[in-house]
């Protein structure tokens, strides 16, 4: 599963981002170190891309590939390793193949509690935490993004009844219980899409509709892009988790909430669960503001949703994202495991915070930094290319779009305009003019203000007068103040008003008559 874009760009492909994340992709990728530098290859065709990295380069953090086609040579892990960064392999459906961190302490004591945690009750206890926090962020995203509080309010119920589950596959019922909840609010939401892409996808890309496959009857292989783009950002959330749990002297396969199986790493499981509704939140956050672009996305032959390049580049380097996000829930079952350890007084101690550094934060008296979730690339809702954040439209698109507003907007006037109280209100206009028409005397007119001075002097300033001014000084329409600036001569009792608003008097020798 190769993945789609609307996320920030790197400034130049073939280097590493801002967040030391290098992503390759493609055939016939190489990895080897030469002359004391990582030498990484990757492309395809004639779109190839050679870096060339120092052992110095300390901004580097992960090296994700994605693909199997190529070689990695131990020199090249041992040198990842060395400057403190980490290897992930994922292959082009989204799974997670293999991943490498940096050695890390390792207490055999955390290891053995992490065994017995089932049949101490530490378990229970941390699996009732990850999904307590599971379970607030699903209701917060139901509340605040799917404007539903009465779903939201049955999932914190949910919750709610943790505190009474005195087994694990009770909490296991009660997560099941409130997931079914959580995801028959998403059927509904639509997949946005530029107008030329309108036609050219499925029908089953224009809705969420279920989180489980029809391919698999599971989450994996998905069939619509952001359920792709969901199973993509849970492998890194894995990779992720896994990193963390290592560098705590955790073993990553022995779970506690979710069973044992082959090939499965558990814990890391558990502990993703944290994560979750923060994926889900920043999917269902690109749906609603942005639209999703054909070019990014491909259907097999089977119907599974594939990713292109482009996209998964882009969203595997939001992985340091969630390693912060999940540093302190590592901590966390770091440290429960630890209090269940029986050790002499002596030796009691607090677990080392190596992740969040929390401990000697606390000591300076500063708090965790926040995380900020990645955003995505603003694009255009015509054509989907990336445009200027403020816009709607690019400027092509802009035209067609304006055109239309126009013609709409003309064809709301034509029908508000031949309504009951639009003609009432013409009725009544025309009825006041006449009025004052007809009351007007003209002997109050000043003798000088003829019919020829005000068309010699007069009128050929008011074209430098606004419209809203001459329609507010005579109690006209803005309609008819256009015309008397285009040169149209108004009843005469306006004549002494729009004198006085050009400011022109004429003197005794300029006054007709004399």
């Amino acid at each position: 599963m190769t993945a789609s874009h609307t996320l920030a760009r790197s400034p130049i492909l073939g280097q590493i981002s801002k967040h030391g994340i290098l992503v390759m992709s493609g055939f016939g990728l190489r990895l080897k170190v030469q002359n004391g530098h990582l030498s990484a290859e990757w492309g395809i065709g004639e779109e190839r891309h050679n870096v060339c990295l120092p052992r110095v380069n300390r901004n580097l953090r992960r090296v994700i590939i994605i693909g199997s086609d190529g070689f990695a040579t131990f020199d090249a892990i041992r040198w990842i390793t060395d400057i403190g960064a980490s290897l992930i392999f994922l292959d082009r459906r989204g799974k997670l193949l293999f991943a490498s961190t940096p050695t890390a302490p390792s207490d055999v004591r955390m290891r053995r509690a992490q065994s017995l945690a089932l049949g101490n009750g530490t378990a229970l206890r941390i699996s009732r935490e990850l999904i307590s926090q599971k379970l607030d962020g699903q209701a917060a995203l139901v509340r605040d993004m799917l404007h539903n509080s009465v779903a939201a309010d049955a999932i914190l119920r949910c919750k709610a009844d943790l505190a009474e589950a005195e087994s694990i596959e009770a909490v296991r019922i009660i997560e099941a219980q409130a997931a079914k909840m959580y995801w028959g609010q998403w059927a509904d939401v639509p997949i946005r899409w530029p107008r030329k892409d309108e036609r050219r996808v499925p029908a089953n890309w224009k809705r969420f509709g279920s989180r489980i496959s029809p391919i698999t009857h599971s989450p994996r292989l998905a069939a619509n892009p952001p359920n792709a783009c969901m199973n993509l950002i849970h492998a890194l959330c894995e990779s992720e988790c896994r990193i963390a749990l290592i560098a705590m002297g955790l073993d990553p396969d022995i779970g506690l909430l979710h069973v044992d199986a082959p090939n499965r790493s558990s814990l890391a499981n558990d502990l993703q669960e944290i994560l979750r509704p923060r994926v889900d939140s920043f999917v269902l956050n690109w749906m609603q503001t942005e639209v999703f672009r054909k070019t990014d996305f491909w259907e097999d032959r089977n119907g599974n949703c594939r990713i292109a390049t482009s996209l998964a580049t882009k969203l595997c380097e939001t992985s340091q994202v969630w390693y912060r996000l999940v540093a302190r829930g590592a901590e966390y079952i770091a440290q429960e495991l630890s209090s269940s350890i029986r050790k002499p007084a002596p030796y009691t101690r607090a677990i080392a915070t190596r992740l969040t550094q929390s401990t000697k934060r606390a000591v300076k008296g500063s708090n965790l930094p926040a995380v900020t979730m990645p955003k995505h690339e603003h694009s255009c809702g015509g054509c989907g290319k990336t445009i200027r954040t403020g816009r709607t439209h690019c400027g092509h698109c802009a035209i067609e779009s304006a055109t239309q507003r126009l013609t709409n907007a003309a064809s709301t006037g034509r029908v508000v305009a031949h309504t009951a109280a639009a003609r009432a209100k013409r009725s009544a206009t025309r009825r006041r003019h006449a009025h004052a028409c007809s009351t007007w005397n003209s002997a109050t007119q000043p003798a000088w203000l003829t019919q020829d001075f005000f068309a010699r002097k007069v009128q050929p300033l008011l074209a430098s007068i606004s419209t809203s001014k001459i329609a507010g000084t005579i109690g006209v329409s803005r309609w008819y103040a256009g015309r008397i600036r285009e040169g149209y001569r108004p009843h005469p009792r306006h004549w002494h008003a729009l004198t006085e608003l050009v400011e022109l008097f004429p003197t005794l020798e300029e006054c007709p008559g004399r």
